[in-house]
């Protein structure tokens, strides 16, 4: 019997492999679920574009194109050190594993501090969602540019609760790891937990361009 196979299942399950196999599966299907979510609001997203081109592209210009990247390098070394701490668990090196979770758990808290830094300039310049849009520069009080940080606000505030709910996954990870729950022997759990944290990153890898790239 192969290493990761050497725990008990639960009662429900038949053998360990039929249980992990059925983890990976629940997982992929939530993941779906997840990129058909997106899938609509970046639809949604072209269908506006297409009516309002040079509004949504007035309102690119008003995101802060460096903090934009700058978190999707964050999340590129966050996806990166994530993959790494599952190679250290199926390892059985526990303590490196952990070192680079709590790595990536600060990088997430990194992403949310610097969208939360140019969401609070956007406030400060009276850009709101729907009505409550009230942008001092002239230039930006059209129904067009309204309709872009409508969605701006929408799309980047969810994939902000994906990330919190991402970070909150890796928490209870690294300390079900310290604990010495998940290791060589079983470890199906925590590489479901990190294909979330993928997703998290690849939904803003679409973000990034629809928000900061495309003028």
């Amino acid at each position: 019997m192969s290493a990761s196979r050497r725990f008990e299942p639960e009662a429900h399950f038949s053998t360990a492999e039929v249980q992990e196999h059925a983890a990976r599966f629940g997982t992929w299907i939530f993941l779906a679920s997840e990129i058909l979510l997106f899938s609509g609001l970046f639809a949604l997203y072209a269908a506006y574009r297409t009516m309002y081109g040079a509004s949504f592209d007035r309102g690119v210009r008003e995101d802060d194109l460096a903090i934009g990247t700058t978190n999707t390098l964050i999340l590129i070394g966050s996806s990166f050190t994530v993959a790494l701490s599952l190679a250290e668990v199926r390892r059985g090196r526990r303590r490196f594993a952990l070192l680079l979770l709590s790595v990536s758990i600060l990088l997430g808290a990194v992403f949310l501090t610097l969208k939360g830094f140019e969401w609070a300039a956007h406030f400060h310049q009276g850009i709101l969602p729907g009505r409550h849009y009230r942008p001092h520069d002239a230039a930006l009080r059209a129904f067009g540019t309204n309709t872009f940080f409508t969605l701006y606000f929408f799309m980047t505030g969810l994939h902000a609760l994906h990330v919190v709910g991402g970070l909150c996954v890796l928490g209870w990870f690294t300390i079900a790891i310290a604990r010495g729950v998940y290791g060589p022997e079983r470890y199906v759990p925590f590489e479901c937990g990190t294909l979330y944290w993928h997703l998290v990153d690849i939904v803003w890898f679409f973000l990034w361009p629809l928000f900061y790239l495309a003028r």
